[in-house]
């Protein structure tokens, strides 16, 4: 598989810089900071929706959730390897670019200044980041023993709010987060994130236990401690993001119900 995790060292960074290059020329009054943050968004974007087909693909090809194998699963982890590792350093980069706008400063106030910037505004990511890097992708490639495909592609799946979470922070770059389309769009965040990052795992549990015949509330007892506490530590950060979508969903749509009475 390294044909494959070469593909990704080089899609993920090139897709990033001709993304860059067609914010310069859309936007050319935009800061160097302003056109990586969009070059980042686009190729999560993309990333998103190569990981959501994918994940559709393997889930509706694996007839027997634990046993049945699709090339797809391991193929689309060595995959996203690079893409981890490139989207970490991009997130860095355009915490760079920010701090290289402010003048009179050193070098190693500058990286400091990127470096708390990154550690405060991105941490979560960068722990979440990490996670799949070091935890999730070994797990998924080696320490599963070839089972479990169809889970795994339930958990790609997941990536399908992505392009929505992006559209958002698009429009609020481009000072559009009054509009129709951003308030669509926020509609479309909250379903799909609900959908695909949440009942995701009870559907799992279920997918499992309707092959076994066992009631879903019994699942939790019938599989390994260790996949409980995984599935666990992957959807409590789900639920935290969650929570601030809805309490940024609630006011945006209550800021738009108070113009409408003014």
């Amino acid at each position: 598989m390294l044909h494959v995790l070469g593909l990704g060292a080089l899609f993920f960074p090139g897709l990033f810089l001709l993304a860059r290059r067609c914010a310069r020329r859309a936007l050319p009054g935009w800061t160097m900071a302003d056109r990586s943050l969009v070059g980042t968004r686009f190729v999560s974007s993309v990333q998103a929706v190569l990981a959501t087909v994918s994940g559709l693909i393997i889930v509706s090809s694996c007839r027997d959730v634990r046993n049945d194998r699709h090339w797809l699963a391991t193929a689309y982890l060595w995959f996203l390897i690079p893409y981890m590792t490139y989207d970490t350093y991009a997130m860095y980069l355009c915490h760079w670019y920010r701090s290289l706008e402010k003048e009179n400063m050193d070098g190693k106030k500058l990286v400091m200044r990127a470096v708390k910037s990154f550690v405060q505004k991105d941490f979560l990511m960068f722990v979440h980041h990490m996670a799949i890097l070091t935890i999730l992708v070994p797990i998924g490639l080696y320490f599963r023993r070839g089972l479990g495909d169809f889970f795994v592609g339930c958990l790609l799946v997941a990536e399908l709010s992505t392009p929505f979470v992006s559209l958002g922070k698009v429009l609020i770059q481009l000072k559009q987060q009054h509009t129709l389309l951003h308030k669509v769009n926020g509609g479309f965040i909250l379903l799909t994130f609900f959908l695909c990052r949440i009942l995701l795992f009870p559907f799992m549990y279920y997918a499992y236990g309707r092959q076994y015949g066992i009631p879903l509330y019994k699942v939790p007892f019938h599989i390994p401690l260790h996949c409980n506490v995984a599935n666990a530590s992957i959807l409590a950060p789900q639920l935290y993001w969650f929570c601030l979508i809805c309490r940024k969903a609630v006011r945006l749509y209550s800021n738009a119900q108070t113009k409408k009475v003014g």
